[in-house]
Order: C-alpha cells, then structure tokens, then sequence
C-alpha cells in the first residue's frame, strides 16, 4: 500500500475519506487535515515568512503587511497562528514605518531629531529598506 505524506504536518498516518474531483481524499490521523493525493498548494518563499512575522512583531497590522508584502492578511494571519508568534504589548508606543531607498535612508539618518525620543530599525525589503520606529503616545 502507497503511503501517503500529509502536507500540513508530515505524518504518514491517515485514512481514507471519499473521493473529490475524481481523486482520493485523506484525513490525517495526527492533525484531522483533509488532503488529497495530488495536493499542490502555493509555496510561498521562507523569506516573505520571515519578514511578515518580523513586520508582526514590530507592531504593524495585517493589512499594512498585506499592502507592503502583497500577501494577504489572511495568510499572515494563519502564520501568526501557525507559529505562535505572541506580540509584546506596550502602549506607551506606537510603531510607524516608512518605506525609503538606500539614500532616502541616509538623508533621513543624517538628521538626528529625527530619532530624538524614539527606537527605531531597519529592515531589508527587497531593493528598499523598511524604517519601523516607535514614538511615544503624546498625552
């Protein structure tokens, strides 16, 4: 008997459950995931995993990182989850971010108030860069 791979966590324990366009369905044993034999999903590249959670982490929202990324919410969402990634919570601060060229990121370095009362860092996003900073609430 072929043994079939369950793509959501890998287990070879599964069971049969119908059959849906014409192909075998399985439940898997380990996680209740429903797949089919021939399953090919969209395999989206480990570095927009990475940088949609780092995002999620610096305190941006799933729809800012859906419209820097392209990615859908959604999927971040399911990744947060997946992961279990659990965000620290501050609320004297609140993150904004700007997204800047090499120079842009210069020019903006080169003027100290500019990080006056604030943290902030840089990350790499594709051929830009993405300055996340925190500033104070003002009361």
């Amino acid at each position: 008997m072929q043994q079939n791979i369950c793509p959501n966590c890998g287990s070879d324990r599964n069971t049969k459950s119908g059959i849906i366009n014409k192909r075998q369905r399985y439940k898997c044993k380990n996680c209740s995931y429903y797949f089919t034999v021939n399953k090919i999903g969209k395999k989206i590249d480990d570095y927009y995993v990475n940088k949609a959670l780092q995002l999620y982490l610096e305190g941006l929202t799933y729809r800012e990182i859906e419209r820097i990324l392209s990615i859908s919410h959604v999927t971040v969402m399911n990744w947060v989850k997946k992961y279990n990634i659990k965000r620290p919570y501050n609320s004297n601060y609140h993150p904004t971010y700007k997204i800047l060229t090499a120079k842009e990121l210069g020019n903006y370095f080169s003027d100290a108030s500019n990080l006056k009362g604030a943290g902030a860092i840089v990350t790499e996003l594709g051929d830009k860069f993405m300055l996340i900073k925190w500033e104070r609430f003002k009361d």
